[in-house]
């Protein structure tokens, strides 16, 4: 008999990826200028002018063994030293490039960090709402997520966050800014999370899961988690940064302030082993050891957030303020997520049903799309907000 875990979960699509198949057939049967695809939060502002040209600089003058071959396992150590270094200078941090391992984007780096982490039956704690894929990731790991309840913002429930802890736990995932609600944890929040978990007394690790880390609208800082607790390791992607989603090129930064510091960076090397995440693309880890800083221009997804938060406020949709990433959370007016999402459809409105972040009774709108679409999409939104009576 075959692994009926992995037979369910190549049967049935996350929700976002299917509506993101959605999308593209009903793209293909109106036209794609008629649909209004809220669904994936895949970039679409241009890639920075020096990523380009390092790509056509590497491509033309590096010898093809070179730039096409295998790195070492875990990373190129000129790209892993690059990686320290820009966290260092960024955040008084004291990495080097043993600290880094080089993946194919932030899945994988999740994906590798559990698997280094858990042993069977232990839990990870994750803040509602929160990327679904957590669930399957943990589950693979041999754990299981225990998520934790949240205020009307969308701000940890502090209270919930301390009453869930247990003996079973061994790590807490933060996700800031979030996906999907754009809310930003601030100092204060973190300070809080830390300070129930060192009275606990329990050996738990934090796990922060960062590709938004740069997409910040608002004057916050944004708490880097390794100046706040030791046993702690962060998850980056430069998909969103970058606007290289479909390259999958991450990493991997393991505070070397943890005790057990030498221990969880030979898990890290050990699960990558276990699991075939080894050598990330190698053009890329090239490509982003002389990119370090560098960012698309992110000032385009604020002006989408500003433009559709005037409109939808106006149309009588409720949401909180997203001061990250490109998301809205969007309440459901009739309260059913998923009646909300297939009603939309109906003025080809697509919009990822937020059941399964944890979170009943909203949606998923990505609105990191050209502004034209969020122009065109404007009247569609008015019609459907008049559909529940809101205007």
């Amino acid at each position: 008999m075959l692994n009926q875990t992995n037979v369910k979960l190549g049967k049935v699509r996350s929700s976002i990826r299917e509506l993101f198949e959605y999308g593209k057939q009903r793209k293909a049967e109106i036209g794609a200028d008629n649909v209004f695809d809220f669904s994936i939060g895949n970039p679409s502002v241009p890639t920075p002018d020096d990523v380009k040209k390092t790509l056509i600089d590497l491509i033309e003058n590096t010898d093809p063994v070179e730039l096409h071959g295998y790195t070492s396992a875990q990373g190129d150590y000129s790209a892993r030293s690059a990686v320290a270094n820009q966290l260092n200078a960024k955040f008084s941090t004291e990495l080097n490039a043993d600290c880094i391992y080089m993946t194919c984007g932030a899945s994988a780096s999740l994906t590798v960090t559990l698997n280094a982490l858990l042993n069977a039956g232990d839990e990870v704690i994750a803040f509602v709402p929160y990327f679904p894929e957590y669930k399957v990731f943990c589950g693979h790991a041999g754990g299981s997520l225990i998520a934790v309840n949240c205020d009307g913002n969308f701000q940890p429930d502090l209270q919930d966050f301390k009453a869930k802890l247990s003996p079973k736990t061994k790590a807490v995932i933060i996700n800031s800014p979030n996906n999907p609600s754009g809310v930003i944890y601030g100092e204060q929040t973190i300070k809080e999370i830390v300070s129930i978990i060192n009275k606990s007394g329990l050996p738990i690790y934090i796990i922060s899961d960062e590709p938004y880390r740069e997409l910040i609208f608002e004057d916050t800082k944004i708490p880097f988690i390794m100046n706040y607790y030791d046993k702690s390791i962060v998850c980056y992607s430069y998909s969103k940064s970058l606007s290289l989603p479909g390259e999958r090129i991450g990493y991997i930064a393991v505070n070397n302030r943890a005790p057990d510091f030498g221990e969880i960076y030979s898990a890290v090397l050990g699960a990558g082993r276990a699991l075939g995440f080894v050598c990330a693309p190698s053009l890329f880890q090239k490509l982003i050891a002389t990119c370090q800083g560098a960012t698309s221009d992110l000032s385009v997804y604020r002006a989408n957030r500003d433009r559709l938060i005037e409109k939808l406020t106006k149309f009588g949709f409720a949401f909180a303020k997203p001061c990250g990433a490109f998301y809205i959370f969007l309440k459901a007016p009739s309260g059913n997520a998923k009646e909300f999402a297939e009603r939309a459809k109906q003025f080809e409105i697509l919009l990822v049903e937020g059941d399964s972040f944890g979170c009943n009774g909203y949606v998923r709108l990505s609105y990191c799309v050209s502004p034209d679409m969020i122009e065109r999409s404007l009247p569609a939104f008015k019609k459907l907000a008049i559909s529940y009576n809101l205007i």
